[in-house]
This record gives structure tokens, sequence and C-alpha cells, in this order.
């Protein structure tokens, strides 16, 4: 059924028109990836379909009733609650029955028989509208987006931004809205945050439209695509991947059709000159008229041509020293916890290394630590090889000033090179005509990491260390990032949640979660293969060495034997148990994906089956690898 109409839906700002006549609908279970480049209004159409903003044209149709689920950037949580508190926002009847215990249970403190007469109503009346179940859906829900369960009680004013990111991307999810409106909700999440949201998102049983640079979460989540451009809205049944090809066909076929109708009004003025005074006016006169009613095909709109212009290119650097980084015992503590410890490591020359791991964990500590900014207190030894030419991009973008121009950024890091030359150079960067001028505090967050990414290329480097260089990009710039990283003779660290952009940069992966450390050869993709649900395979059981003579009793061997046994037992129990459970898996996210409708009682029910049993799984495979190599 559906739920939501945009019907011939046109906007703009002044005389700067956005999008023009776009036309679609949504069902319930349906999820759609609205697409295009930075600027050209997905937001816009966001925020007319929450009714934040009126369309100059057309208009957005839906039931009353509907409830809607709008996450967006720009959006603030009060600040003045806890993060439960703005968690538990929506739902004021559990909300009233867990203060109405809570004051019971401070009251039955008394000991007198009306006080804990009223802490007994209390509770009865608590679990009989299942408030429990509200908090505890409402709690496993921040927890997987990366809220520790003291997080909890925390004050929203003491957030960090990411975390006031997560916090809101979590509210709207809790809050079990009819339509779902995420705009770049991978923002703020780790990979395996993210991963979570994919798994939710395909159960999820209303209406979902996304907006994202992350090119495997849109694949992942969203089968149909959306293309919103200026002249032209196009939607296809399709994931965004495999948008990419059809939207190809489609340009392709229609430039075809422009060439031909071209070369037929040709052919036919020309058949009209030489006959208009001649033995066939008539036929002239009459192809004369059907010309002027024909309707000229316009060539097709490519929305994505002028995004690809991007100039990224690294300055080729002088060749550093073989070892470019040697780190010995670096430890670190932000806040009073504890986030890494005796962390050795050495990065050679062309290395291509990303750091991953969860939110909290200490990417950007260690990344930071690295470049040589450690901060007082922190541990361990970095030393630098000879010949480096470092460039840093710090997430946050802290190097920019708010209140200088563009132009002025760029000739901080170049004082010789002119003002004329520096407006040529940011348009390299999509910084054209009067934006060179503009104060870097009025610039957009993909605006400012084109800046940032400006200041680094602008410059000989032989060393890059990144901190989630493409949060706040289009896809066209995190590509064209990639392929300039790609071609770029140095040595890369970086950062990312991006998992596209790792396994297009990275060569090796270094994982960090709850100060252990681990280094593994090869591309992410490689990395998730090797540890993230391994599949078993048969164990090849070592023969075991013979005891020297003397040394070791019937008894012994006997006893040895009998644990050989017991492990090669227990190894295949495991084997099955795991392939068992794997299949059990594939059939309950396959349940998840259809959705339930409305039952948010049996959603919940059967993601919390799958979380249940996927945490099995992980336990019995971290003991099947630990038996594997005892035999090993």
């Amino acid at each position: 059924m559906t739920i939501v109409q945009v019907d011939h839906v046109t906007f703009g700002y002044g005389v700067d028109l956005l999008f023009e006549d776009v036309c679609f609908t949504l069902a319930a279970g349906e999820r759609l990836a609205l697409v295009a480049p930075n600027g050209q209004g997905k937001s816009s159409l966001m925020r007319i379909i929450a009714s934040e903003l009126q369309p100059d044209e057309g208009r957005v149709l839906m039931p009353r009733s509907m409830r809607v689920g709008y996450l967006h950037q720009s959006h603030e949580p009060d600040p003045s609650g806890t993060v439960m508190e703005v968690l538990m926002k929506p739902f004021s009847a559990a909300r009233e029955a867990r203060h109405a215990l809570t004051e019971a249970e401070h009251g039955a403190a008394t000991g007198l028989p009306a006080d804990l007469d009223r802490l007994a109503h209390a509770q009865e009346h608590y679990q009989r509208i299942g408030a429990d179940g509200v908090e505890r859906e409402v709690s496993t829900i921040a927890t997987r987006v990366g809220f520790s369960d003291a997080d909890l009680e925390r004050s929203v004013a003491s957030l960090s931004g990411g975390e006031r990111g997560r916090l809101q991307l979590a509210a709207v999810l809790a809050a079990k809205p009819d339509l779902l409106l995420l705009d770049e909700p991978t923002n703020h999440l780790d990979i395996e945050s993210t991963e979570w949201l994919e798994g939710f998102l395909r159960g999820f049983p209303g209406a979902v439209v996304v907006v994202s640079h992350d090119r495997a979460f849109l694949d992942a989540t969203c089968p149909r695509t959306a293309e919103l451009g200026l002249f032209r809205f196009r939607l296809y049944e399709a994931p965004y991947s495999k948008y990419l090809t059809l939207r190809e066909e489609d340009l392709a076929r229609e430039r075809r059709e422009v060439e031909l109708q071209r070369a037929e009004i040709a052919k036919t003025e020309d058949f009209i000159r030489r006959n208009l005074a001649g033995q066939k006016t008539n036929q002239a006169k009459s192809r004369r008229k059907m010309l002027d009613k024909l309707v000229r095909i316009e060539r097709p709109e490519d929305i994505w041509a002028d995004a690809k212009k991007l100039g990224m290119r690294f300055a080729p650097g002088r060749r550093s020293g073989e070892i470019v980084i040697e780190a010995k015992g670096l430890g670190a503590e932000r806040g009073g916890r504890r986030l890494f410890q005796g962390i050795d490591l050495q990065v050679r020359r062309l290395e291509r290394l990303a750091i991953v791991g969860p939110n909290g964990s200490g990417k950007s500590t260690l990344l930071k630590r690295l470049a040589g900014l450690g901060e007082l207190g922190d541990e361990g030894e970095v030393r630098l090889g000879t010949n480096l030419d470092m460039g840093y991009f710090d997430q946050h973008l802290e190097s920019l000033d708010p209140r200088r121009s563009c132009v002025e950024q760029i000739r901080a890091v170049r004082p010789d090179m002119v003002v004329d030359a520096a407006r040529q150079y940011l348009s390299r960067f999509r910084f054209f005509g009067d934006d060179a001028f503009r104060a870097v505090g009025s610039l957009s967050g993909g605006e400012r990491t084109r800046l940032a990414l400006a200041r680094l290329l602008l410059v000989p480097r032989n060393l890059l260390l990144l901190d989630e260089p493409t949060n706040h990009l289009d896809i066209p710039a995190s590509e064209i990032l990639e392929e300039a990283l790609a071609n770029f003779d140095g040595t890369v660290l970086v950062v990312s949640h991006d998992r596209r952009f790792l396994d297009r940069v990275a060569t090796r992966v270094f994982h960090l979660d709850d100060g252990v450390v681990t280094l593994y050869p090869g591309t992410y993709s490689e990395f998730v293969a090797r540890n993230r649900r391994p599949k078993v395979e048969p164990v090849v059981v070592a023969a075991p060495t013979a005891a020297p003579v003397g040394k070791e009793s019937h008894e012994e061997r006997r006893k040895r034997s009998r644990e050989e046994e017991r492990r090669k037992k227990r190894v295949a129990d495991l084997e099955r148990m795991i392939a068992e459970s794997e299949a059990t898996l594939t059939t309950l996210r396959a349940e998840l994906t259809e959705g339930y409708g409305n039952d948010w009682a049996k959603l919940a029910k059967r993601a919390e089956e799958e979380r249940v049993l996927a945490a099995k799984v992980d336990t019995w495979t971290e003991e099947w690898m630990k038996l594997s190599e005892e035999f090993a």
C-alpha cells in the first residue's frame, strides 16, 4: 500500500531552480536511495517530504496519522536532558511509569506499609504497560550505534559532536516511525554500527529514504535508487551499483536518439531548401509544418559530469627513507579511559595502512600519535624516517580558520602564490568566482573538506595521514580521492568507516579494539572475510610427537591421547553448530529483510533471536580458532 506520494514537486531558492517535476511513491517496506552531487537539492527534497519546507509547485501526500522520523545533519538534540531521557521522549506512558517507579523506590526506604504498597502498585503498572520492554529496546538501539550503558546517564551537553549525531540517529530509530528519512546516517558510525544499521533497515516495516555517500551502505539497504537532477528525475528499480550501469545505458541511448533526430532534422531542412520553390513545393511546405510541430529532444543531463571534474592530484614528492615510521610502546588515555598501550608498529615506504576499529577505540588518537601530535602524558616513542614530507588531514578540520577566506587559507600554505593563482587553483576544487573569497565559517561540510584537501595537495608529499577524509564528500569526490591516492607515489595511513574507500586505498589493515591490536596483510574485504564469521574448514590435526624414551609413561600417553580425542570431538561439534547456526541466521535475516508489516513485537523478537544467535556463533568461532591453533 502506498503511504507517500511525491506529486510533481518543484523547488528552488529565488531564481536558482534546484529540481522540478519530481514524482515517486513509496509503500510500506520500500527503501529508496536518493543520489546526486552535493548542492543538487537532496536535503531540500527530504525537508519537503518531512513538511519542513513548502515546494514551489506540486505536493506531498501521506496519511494524517503518518509518523515521520527525520534525521538531518543540522538538528541538535535537547542539551538539557540525559541520553536516555532524549531516547525515551516519544514514549510518554513508559517515561511516566519509570518516573513513578523511581519515586516509589525512594519512598519505600521508609519501610512504612503505605509506601511499600505504593511501590508494589508502581512496579505492577510499570510491568503491565510494558515499560521495561520499551526501555530495553531503546537501550539496545543506543548500544548498537555506539553508546555504553554508562553513556545512557550522561548529559547531552557533555557529548561530542559525533556522539550527538549518533544520539539523534538512535532517537529517530527508537521512535518507530512509519517513514524514515535519513540524511547521511553513517557519518558518525563505526563500521560495526553501520553494518548493524544495514540489518535494521532491511527489517524495518515502514518506508525509508536514504541520502548517503557510503556506496556499500546504499547497496546493502536500498533496492531502489532515485537520481535527482535539475531537469529530470530518474527512478531505477536497482541498488546503487546497478543504477550506475543502467544510467550509463540510458544516457547512451538518449544521446543516440538526439543524434538520430538531429540527422533527420538536417535531412528534412535540406529537402525543404531544395524543393520549396520547385515542383515539390507542397511537400516542402508540409515538411516545414511538421518540423515546426516537432518536439526537439534535449541532450540528456549528466548530473555527475561537473562533480567529476575535481582536480585532485598529489604533487610527486622526494623519495623517503625505507622506514617511514617506527613506533614503540605507544599508549594513551583520554577522559580517564585507557585507549591502548604497548603498541609497536613499523611502517615502510609505499605501504598503505588502514586503521580500523569501533568508535572510541583510539583510532584517531593513534593516527595523531604517529603524526607526532600526541598529548602530555602519552606513552611510548615515535621515530619518523628520513626525507619525509608529511601531510595530515584532521577529520575535525581544526587547521581551517573560520574567519579567513578560502584564498587566504590557500596562501597560508603557499605565501608565494598570488591571489589570481590561488583562485585558479581553488577552481580545481569547485570553488568558482567569488566562492574563493567566502569565509570558511560560511562553507558547508563538503566545501570545508574540499578546501582542506586543496591545502593538503598544494605542496609535494611522500607521507599522508588521513583521518576520515571522505566525511562530507559526495560520491564523485570520494572516488576522485581514491583515484588520486591510488596514483600517489608515497606512504598512506588512513582512518575511515567507508568500506569501499578502504578497499581501494589500503593494502594492510591495523585493527584496534579494546586496547588489543592486530595487523593483517591484505585489503579490508580480505580482513573481513578472514575475521568475520570465518568459514569452517576441516581441521588437519598434527600427529602427536613421540615422547622421549623414559620421559612419558603409558598412563600419561593414554591421558594425552584422550585429551586430543576430546578436543577433536569438540572441534567437530563446533563445526556442526556453526554451520547449522549460520543456516539459521541466513533464514532469520531473510525474514527480517521481508519485514513483518507493522508487527513491531514480532520484528523485535526476530531481531533479538538474530542478535543472540550471532553472538553464540562468534563465541563458538573464537573457541574453534583457538582449538585449531593448538592442533596446528
